[in-house]
């Protein structure tokens, strides 16, 4: 389980049984939520930190294509 995930291969997925594919379905949505709480939880200058670097990324891929093409 790398990262939190649950990971399946084909095999196994083809292999299980009806319950086993749901039970695996929870909880793989179960630990998306999980995390996506802890990203919400996240201070606000994480938040702030995120966004400015947004701006400063695409301002700079805007400049990279208007130089470059």
């Amino acid at each position: 389980m790398p990262n939190g995930f649950v990971v399946i291969d084909q095999e196994t997925w083809e292999g299980s049984s009806v319950e086993q594919r749901a039970l695996m379905t929870f909880k793989t949505l179960q630990s998306i939520d999980l995390r996506l709480q802890k990203l919400e939880r996240r201070p606000l200058t994480d938040k702030c930190f995120s966004f400015l670097g947004g701006i400063l990324g695409g301002f700079a891929a805007a400049l990279g294509i208007k130089l470059g093409g």
